[in-house]
């Protein structure tokens, strides 16, 4: 009988460990929950420990934490962990092989790196994490010999077209793009787009401010500075492209002028499998693409005028330095103001662009200099707002 994979899963009650979970239950028999770990959805976790029978389980919300020891949900026997410190331990669980990083922003940075430095290969699906530190969180993996394995489904589909490839056989990396709900709406509307409209998507079911995100192509941005650092490309060898279908997920222009492209349909179970079984391949039941059905693949060029935060993350990709960090924390401030209706949709791109441009930008000398862009960032948005 083949060892089973230990997983620790951050997100665990998100969009993303929904899917990990629906993975997971598919094979039993080659991969082990052993860790879990959330902000503070704790009914989530506890049904999750029962059904994964998970020892360890964190909850970074310190109220949540202190309730869910004592409210009689979890199974006996339950390793409760709490905080940033909790999120650590818990990642570096030393029966863990690989950790599934789902947790939005930045918070689970220094967890992360905590993984690294304990050999476990990570699943990386919080793209935010090297939009602030992949400069050095690549470096720490590289030193470590850990894996990074790109969750994400545009990020793992360049990542299984370069397999094999040396980094000067490719010429470009095109990121695939849905152009979220609002691609085709009149420009002149946008203003009055509401939260409810931009939170739900054509194509994926994600949480609120990734669907947002998508909606403003910021996501995409992000995506774009992702990839820099996980392919180690250069800002011109990188662009993006809209393909409504989002079924091409992405794809890699060699140096010869052929292109290798990866296709499944829109379900973030194809990644995470392909990630949590790296490098094997193995099948599944979900639904794949069938050709003797009529299918329609559709690509056009990005309309800037309608997606500014595309536009302001491409000059931060030039930019290089602190100005990533800076425009992925000045977009978290404003898209939660939207999501509370305290700002409009079309301003999210204006609380960015203010940010931006009232920052002195500068090379980075550590992951310490990141994280006090990022606070220092946080709170120079909000006075934007």
């Amino acid at each position: 009988m083949t060892n089973k994979k230990k997983v620790v899963l951050l997100g665990a009650t998100g969009s993303i460990g929904e899917n990990t979970l629906q993975v997971l239950r598919a094979h039993k028999d080659r991969l082990e929950l052993v860790g879990i770990a959330a902000q503070k959805n704790t009914g989530k976790l506890a049904e999750i420990a029962h059904e994964f029978s998970v020892k360890h389980v964190s909850v970074f919300d310190e109220k949540a934490y202190a309730a869910a020891k004592t409210s009689g949900l979890f199974p006996q026997g339950t390793v409760f962990h709490c905080g940033l410190e909790g999120l650590k331990t818990v990642s570096m669980l030393p029966s863990a092989d690989i950790v599934l990083a789902a947790i939005v922003g930045t918070v689970s940075l220094e967890a992360i790196m905590a993984a690294i430095d304990a050999g476990k290969d990570i699943a990386l699906a919080s793209k935010e994490i090297l939009v602030l530190g992949g400069k050095f969180v690549m470096q720490h993996a590289k030193e470590k010999g850990v894996n990074i394995l790109p969750t994400d489904s545009e990020h793992n589909a360049i990542f299984q077209c370069l397999q094999g490839a040396q980094n000067k056989d490719f010429a470009k990396i095109w990121l695939t793009a849905s152009g979220g709900i609002f691609r085709n709406k009149p420009l002149a509307e946008l203003r009055h787009v509401t939260p409810e409209m931009a939170t739900c998507h054509p194509n994926w079911k994600m949480g609120p401010k990734i669907t947002v995100d998508s909606a403003t192509m910021a996501n995409k941005g992000l995506e774009l500075i992702e990839a820099r650092w996980l392919f180690d490309a250069s800002p011109v060898q990188l662009d993006v492209v809209i393909h409504p279908q989002s079924i091409v997920h992405s794809m890699v222009q060699f140096v010869d002028g052929s292109f290798l492209a990866q296709l499944s349909p829109p379900s973030m179970t194809f990644p995470i499998r392909h990630c949590l079984f790296y490098p094997e391949r193995v099948c599944n039941d979900d639904p794949v693409l069938n050709f003797s059905n009529l299918l329609s693949l559709e690509f056009v060029e990005p309309d800037y005028k309608r997606f500014p935060c595309l536009q302001l993350a491409l000059e931060c990709l030039n930019k290089g330095g602190t100005a990533p960090a800076v425009f992925n924390s000045a977009n978290d401030v404003a898209v939660a103001s939207f999501l509370r209706r305290e700002i409009a949709f079309t301003d999210i791109a204006s609380v960015i662009e203010k940010t931006l441009n009232a920052f002195n930008h500068c090379e980075p000398d550590s992951l310490e200099q990141l994280m006090e862009t990022d606070r220092e960032a946080h709170l120079l948005a909000k006075r934007f707002l």
